[in-house]
């Protein structure tokens, strides 16, 4: 866990990771309600070790009890065992509720957290384009968040965690230090060794040497356990995926195909797992070989005295007791290890993917090559140029001018560039060069196919508004000005909308948000693709004698969409200028 570590080839050092993730909610607006948590909890902690030093001396008197033959002391003490019993399951009870709620106040910031730096100056969208090592980002979100919180609570404030190790050791120590008294070791001619307190100093060397071997044995698990959160990630999103495009699978009886794709993904997932077993059955010997052995230690060890009639049978328990704790203590890395090895895969997916996400939207705001600004009533185009993510050339010298109410069709045949056009004119596509200068009116980019999220339909009608306040009426008589009565008496009704609907329907329906939303500009990527001439006609007759006329550019290559426009763009070469 020293030191840095490579991860999708980016530098990562584990302690500074782990600060920069873990710092900031402690000083977040929550941070009164995470203070007064931890606090409680560590308080609770301390109750905890406080109990089993009692339930320490309660097994002295207990076993002394016993030896003796004292049936009054005996009852007595199962009436403090009682006690004590009910007070430590309180204590426990309470602190594993309070850190479930610190847990998921935790998992409630860093998600907001994440999700807006994934979503600030549509990262999300550059990372998908420059695919720079970020694989599944929903999982991370989603997942990832989730185990971090509730392990690295569980691994430094819950029950057996580091604070509780801690704090045992330093405690039990001065009770074993005092307890084990010393050992005479005769060395011959050489007389004899007494070594004081020689049950702590066993129980030092016994933990020193467990934690090495789990060290050198568990290693591999840290990229192991990496590698299988993406492995486990690929092979849900590649299920995911057949599940959004079910019709068009079954179209082409796909089946097949998809299912070999499923055992390929799957069979990372299977060679990875075998890995981890393999690595995990060898700790897993270990540990339980060094905690079996740790058993019957502290009784080998503190049998001389015994025997030799130095302490009672009561004594002799408890120091074995008090070494077990010592010793289980100063064994946290052991114990723990492959939980340790899980949260820091974990961790360095999120920190891999925080720092991706953040140093996207620093690019994004420092401003792109293509100057895109709002000014004027028209739009004008100036000396563009597009290029792909790997730097080779698009488009080049795009030039063109429209003045208010104007249409332009922009055209050009398939994987020329008119789409990207678009996206650099929406301001999403940061490779290139050139000046943009669109009106200071409403926008509105209609896509091939419109995002439809889920829900009522009403809210995919006023997607991306979170205003619901739209009158009903204006509803129902947008959707059959569109097309789509049929669909008018179904506005609050729940559904996953984008599969219900063909594409045509919801073609219409992006015309409909048009309506809408009446803005001032509209650039539309063969968005009457999926529908008839009857209907391309119907849809487009709107807004050419809508109250408010729009400007409009248009992309695509029906041969139909010319007669709506004043003005083209023919893309054929990688120079274009508007006629």
């Amino acid at each position: 866990m020293n030191g840095a570590v490579l991860v999708n080839g980016e530098r990562h050092s584990f302690w500074r990771d782990t600060w920069r993730l873990v710092k900031p909610y402690w000083l977040s607006d929550d941070k009164v309600w995470a203070w007064g948590l931890l606090v409680t909890i560590v308080a609770l902690n301390l109750s905890s070790v406080f109990l089993s030093v009692r339930f320490n001396l309660w097994s002295r008197d207990f076993f002394n009890a016993l030896q003796v033959y004292d049936w009054p002391a005996f009852k007595h003490q199962f009436i403090i065992f009682g006690i004590l019993s009910l007070v430590a399951m309180s204590v426990t009870i309470y602190q594993i509720y309070l850190q479930q709620m610190l847990q998921i106040r935790w998992r409630r910031w860093l998600t907001r957290q994440f999700l807006d730096t994934w979503l600030d100056r549509h990262a999300y969208y550059h990372l998908q384009l420059l695919n720079g090592g970020t694989d599944n980002p929903d999982q991370r979100i989603a997942d990832d968040l989730e185990i971090f919180t509730r392990q690295a609570l569980g691994l430094t404030i819950g029950a057996g965690g580091i604070l509780s190790a801690s704090v045992t050791l330093v405690t039990f120590i001065g009770i074993l230090m005092m307890l084990s008294g010393s050992l005479t070791i005769p060395l011959g001619s050489f007389g004899t060794i007494r070594i004081w307190g020689y049950m702590v100093w066993f129980a030092l060397i016994y933990a020193a040497i467990g934690t090495w071997f789990a060290l050198k044995i568990g290693r591999p698990l840290v990229k192991l356990n990496f590698d299988q959160q993406r492995y486990e990630a690929d092979f849900r999103f590649s299920l995911m995926r057949l599940r959004e495009n079910a019709e068009s699978i079954a179209l082409y009886g796909g089946e097949g195909r998809e299912r070999r794709t499923f055992l390929d993904r799957f069979e990372s997932v299977f060679c990875n797992f075998r890995v981890i077993m393999k690595y995990t059955k060898r700790l897993n010997w270990y540990t339980s070989g060094y905690n079996r052995f740790a058993l019957v230690f502290p009784y080998l060890v503190s049998a001389p005295r015994y025997f030799a009639k130095q302490i009672t049978f009561g004594v002799f328990q408890q120091t074995a007791d008090a070494f077990v704790q010592v010793q289980q203590s100063l064994s946290f890395i052991v114990n723990a290890y492959t939980v340790i090895a899980d949260w820091q895969a974990v961790m360095q997916r999120l920190a891999s993917f925080d720092s991706r996400s953040r140093a996207v939207a620093a690019e994004a705001g420092v401003g792109s090559p293509i100057l895109i600004e709002r000014a004027g009533d028209g739009i004008e185009v100036t000396n563009l140029n597009l290029e792909l993510p790997d730097g080779s050339e698009l488009l080049r010298d795009v030039n063109f001018n429209i003045a208010p109410d104007e249409w332009l069709l922009i055209t050009a045949r398939s994987g020329s560039g008119k789409s990207t056009l678009l996206r650099a004119i929406a301001g999403i596509w940061p490779f290139g060069t050139g000046h943009i200068r669109l009106g200071t009116g409403r926008i509105l980019f209609v896509p091939q196919r419109s995002y439809i999220p889920l829900g009522s339909l009403r809210a995919a009608l006023l997607y991306p508004n979170e205003d619901d306040k739209t009158p009903y009426a204006r509803l129902v008589d947008v959707l059959n000005k569109t097309g789509l009565s049929a669909f008018a008496s179904k506005l609050d009704t729940m559904d996953n909308w984008a599969q219900r609907m063909s594409l045509g329907e919801q073609q219409r329906l992006a015309f409909a948000r048009i309506l809408l939303s009446e803005p001032a500009f509209i650039f539309m990527d063969e968005a009457t693709s999926a529908l008839d001439e009857e209907g391309e006609d119907e849809l487009y007759a709107l807004l050419r004698h809508a109250e408010k006329r729009p400007t409009v550019v248009s992309v695509g290559y029906r041969r139909t969409l010319a007669k709506y426009h004043d003005h083209f763009l023919p893309l054929t070469s990688k120079k274009a200028k508007s006629s």
